[in-house]
């Protein structure tokens, strides 16, 4: 059974693992800011980004501050028990507190959030296809396959500024709207994309909203799933 394919700083779902093989796709690339990201073409990837006062900041360098000495004693690659003790002392956490619904919650302003959906849906088949997504208070998960030769940081960052921009002349504010980067994952499997899509329509009931409060998509009828099976780091 081969090992998940996941990277630091993804930290929203524990990682999956597969009886099932599939080809490798393309070359691997790597990028860096204060994540690691590995970009792939013609395959999905799962997608978190985040409103910039989405994590209370006490929390948050206390979370960061134990998990680079955890990374500092356990560097990647990973093996299947590794991933699961990150994912226990770190993603499930981070998870649990996005869900909370700390800070200002504009996302769950209808109008807001309409701004967020449409840039999302822009593009959908052309420049991208979506398949799935939500819309929490104050975060979004993606299922999102970049089309043609579109990559996904392009991609990330028209939707995120666009967004940005009109959402602040919503409510009126000029200052940051996201943070900065996002958690992205290369979707390696049949098995996890699914799981991946039963997380996205689970979170809004896991996290008691109501229907007002968020919003959902899922692609309708069957869809084609590139995969990446491995990457070695």
């Amino acid at each position: 059974m081969s090992g998940p394919l996941n990277k630091v700083g993804q930290t929203f779902l524990s990682a999956v693992s597969t009886s099932q093989s599939f080809p490798s796709l393309n070359p691997v690339h790597r990028t860096r800011r204060n994540l690691p990201h590995w970009t792939c073409e013609g395959v999905i990837y799962w997608v978190t980004f985040r409103l910039a006062d989405s994590l209370p900041q006490d929390k948050l360098k206390q979370w960061r501050e134990e998990r680079d000495c955890w990374l500092k004693h356990t560097p990647p690659p990973w093996n299947d028990p590794q991933w699961d003790e990150y994912n226990a002392h770190f993603g499930e956490r981070l998870d649990q507190w996005l869900d909370a619904g700390y800070g200002s919650r504009t996302l769950a302003q209808p109008n807001v959030r309409a701004v967020v959906r449409d840039c999302l849906m822009r593009f959908d088949g052309d420049r991208l296809q979506l398949h799935a997504a939500v819309i929490m208070p104050n975060h979004v998960h993606l299922l999102i396959e970049p089309l043609d030769k579109n990559t996904l940081p392009i991609l990330l960052k028209g939707i995120k500024g666009a967004s940005a921009r009109k959402a602040n002349q919503i409510i009126d504010g000029n200052g940051q709207f996201w943070l900065d980067e996002s958690y992205d994952h290369i979707v390696r499997s049949e098995a996890q994309y699914h799981r991946f899509i039963r997380y996205i329509a689970a979170n809004p009931v896991k996290a008691g909203l109501k229907e007002h409060e968020y919003w959902l998509h899922q692609l309708q009828g069957e869809a084609d799933i590139p995969v990446c099976r491995q990457i070695t780091l």
